[in-house]
This record gives C-alpha cells, structure tokens and sequence, in this order.
C-alpha cells in the first residue's frame, strides 16, 4: 500500500493549478443517465472516486470516452469525459460496487426517472457518521416512485413515469438535494424544492441540466424549482474549479508560510474560508488567475469558528483548519456541525505533539511553537490531508499511512505540492 514521506520545515511558493470539482464531477457524470444522448464533461479530475464511478456507469452499460491531454494543452488541465447512456442494460447498482462509494447511490434518480425502475444497494463511503438515505427515499417517493427496502437493497419503481410534486426538506441535504434535481427533470410537471442545500456544486450541475434541455431555476438558493420535460439532450459542460482543494493549498501555505498562486480558484465558492485565513492572519488576494495566499513571517493568529453548510465554512475544511491552528498562538476553537465522527484525525494530530482537547462537538486547540514529524494513518479523505498540512511544517520525517483516501479527493497531491518547494514523496508498495 502506498504512503507519503515528507520532511517538513520548507515555505510553499509558486504556483498550484485547482482542479475540477470531485463533489461536482460524481453528479454531473450521474447526470448522463438520463439521457440517451452524449454528454461531454471537461476540468474533470484525476481521482479514484471519479475512475469507481466510470466502473459503476460501465456496470449499467454506459460507455465512457476519456480523453487527455491534447497538444498545446497545459500539462493541469483535468481530463475530458465523453459519457453515453445510449443503452442502459441494467438498472441493479450492486453492492461491491456502490459500497466503496456513498455518491454512487445517487444513480436510483436518473434510472428510475428515465428507465422507470432501478434496484441499488444501500451505499458505503467514508467512516464519518451515518449519513442515511432517508431524506433521498422521500424524495423520490413524493415524486411518485414506489420504494421497497429488500436485502440491502433500495428497489424504485415509477411504472407511469415521476409526477412533480413539492418537496421540503426538513435539513439541509446536499445528497438528497442532487437526487431530487436529477429525479424531477424528467417528472410531469412542476416540482418545487424548499430547504435545498446552496452548494456550488448544485448549482453546477443544474447549469448542465438546463444545457442538456432541463427547465431549472432557483439552484444554488434554497427554493428550486423544476418544470419537468419529456427527455434531455447531450451537451458539453466543464466542471467547476474545486474550492475544497483550493481551501486545503491555501491552509498549506498559511501553515508553511510562503506565498503561491492558486490558479483558476473562484474566492466565491470559498468565501467563508478565506474570511477564516484573513482573520489567522494569512494575506487573500483575489486576482485575474485565481487566489494569491501569502504568508511571511508573521504568526498564526487563533480563530473560533463552528462548521455549517454554504455559504458558511465547509464541514470538509475543517480537518485542515484544525492542523493550521495546532500552530497559532493561543486557543482555538471549532465546533463541527454537519457530520458526527469528523474528528478521527485529532488523535492522529497528537501524534505531531498538538494539544487538542475534545468536547462534544467542539475541539478547543492550544497553538504550540513547533510540531515533530511522526507516522501516522489516514482515516478519512479530508482528515488523511490534515495531517500532510501538519507534516509539511513539522520538524523532520512523516510517514503518512493508508493515502488511499487521499487518491480519493487530490489530483497528484505531491507533484502540486514538490513543485513549490515542499519535500514529499509517494513510496509505493
């Protein structure tokens, strides 16, 4: 199993192109499925999440044409995917296949909104909570689809098609908001959905739908509503810059000093987050090619800040701010809102020698003047980058264990990092 050695102690200066959106690119490759047609996404990434995902696809017939780099391209640019769900030959998502993955249930809306029926297994993922369906079965049965729970398995029928319908969630639901999105393109009549989650992601992969002839509007607010349409049409649509990735190099770079241009960053899809770096005491410069993320010689400030779905600051920077203020001079404090379970990686920062104490749901984090290089194990995807962001301003050697996680949500995470200064290597095997 690979790993990732890093010495720690060298500034972050450069430049590090962001790469397509993963909380994008899974819906909108999900979103070919209700279409006959082709439909072409370019800036998708690199990742092992986005490669189990073409598997899935291919599992119900769909081919999928990657291409890469073309001449004169930029070496960054993400890959282009040709996806064709011309024939559908088979509407069962089984379980080894949607156990490695949460987001691959999402495919029951597009198969039982275009194909009427679909069978799927109830999803795996990440260990950070429970994360349940629920709220994606009431979805789907306020459109008129019948459910059945058999064997581990979530089994929709629409024998007549979807019939639009109000849907109101009662919390915020990024999974349940994207499978009602997805179900009521292809729905008689209208649809409405209040307390939809506002993620960027959302709103991206309702601008493709309306691209490929869906009649949405409201997305990105939390009222959307869906006039449904008799069948979609392919398009071409390019992936949105993700803002995780771009918030994870901008806490690296607050964390190892330096300054570095995150290129084709949008500061509105991580506005929160860059609030939380400015007031840490990290320079923001938003510019024509992105984000320019400075930090020299000046310390690291505390910060209190508590997690919570967008605009708010993103439950999946939370693990990385953490790692920033182990360094800060005083006391920090972040409370985590969104998902239970999402501090596995404090007793892997510990090992780095910081000094975080757990209440419920709120970590109190006492800044210290220097951490130390340790081993220590990937728990999850966002918590595994964590402690990279430790290590990179650790004193000597980290082994970083189990970066499958990583490989999940970090396009070539090294190569970014080693071609602006930091020492890091992957050791396969």
């Amino acid at each position: 199993m690979d790993r990732i050695r890093i010495v720690g102690g060298n500034k972050l200066n450069g430049t590090i192109p962001i790469s397509g959106a993963k909380n994008a690119a899974l819906p909108l490759m999900i979103a070919a499925l209700l279409t006959e047609e082709t439909l072409i996404l370019d800036n998708v990434p690199r990742l092992a999440d986005v490669a189990q995902l073409q598997r899935i696809l291919g599992n119900h017939g769909v081919d999928i044409m990657a291409a890469g780099k073309r001449t004169g391209d930029h070496e960054y640019q993400g890959q282009t995917l040709h996806i064709s769900a011309a024939n559908i030959i088979d509407t069962t998502a089984p379980y080894e296949l949607v156990s490695k993955m949460r987001a691959s249930f999402w495919v029951i809306a597009p198969l039982v909104a275009r194909m009427k029926e679909a069978r799927v297994s109830l999803p795996g993922g990440c260990a950070i909570g429970t994360r349940p369906v629920d709220l994606l079965i009431m979805a789907l049965e306020k459109l008129g689809a019948e459910i059945v729970i058999d064997g581990g398995y979530v089994i929709a029928r629409a024998p007549d098609g979807l019939t639009g319908a109000a849907i109101d969630f009662p919390k915020v639901t990024v999974s349940g908001t994207h499978v009602a999105l997805m179900a009521a393109t292809l729905a008689k009549g209208t649809t409405v959905i209040t307390g939809a989650a506002c993620e960027p992601e959302i709103a991206d992969v309702a601008d493709c739908l309306n691209k490929m002839g869906a009649r949405i509007s409201g997305a990105g607010t939390t009222r959307i509503v869906i006039e449904g349409v008799v069948k979609l049409h392919g398009a071409r649509h390019t992936v949105l810059p993700d803002r995780i990735e771009a918030g994870t190099y901008a806490m690296a770079v607050a964390m190892t000093g330096g300054e570095v241009q995150l290129a084709g960053a949008r500061p509105e899809l991580l506005q929160a987050a860059l609030d939380v770096l400015v007031e840490a005491g990290v320079t923001v410069t938003p510019n024509n090619e992105g984000i320019r993320i400075a930090r020299n010689g000046a310390g690291i400030s505390p910060v209190t800040v508590t997690t919570a779905p967008f605009p708010g600051f993103p439950t999946d920077l939370q693990a990385q701010l953490m790692a920033l203020m182990t360094r800060a001079k005083g006391s920090s404090h972040i409370t985590e809102t969104i998902f239970e379970n999402r501090f596995m990686h404090v007793q892997e920062l510990a090992r780095f020698g910081a000094r975080i104490a757990l209440d419920g749901e709120t970590a109190t984090i006492e800044g210290i003047p220097a951490l130390r290089g340790a081993p220590v194990m990937a728990t999850d995807l966002r918590a595994s980058v964590s402690l990279v962001i430790a290590a990179l301003a650790a004193e000597g050697e980290t082994m970083v264990n189990r970066i499958y996680h990583l490989d999940r949500g970090f396009e070539r995470l090294e190569e970014k990092l080693s071609a602006c200064g930091a020492q890091i290597e992957r050791i396969s095997g």
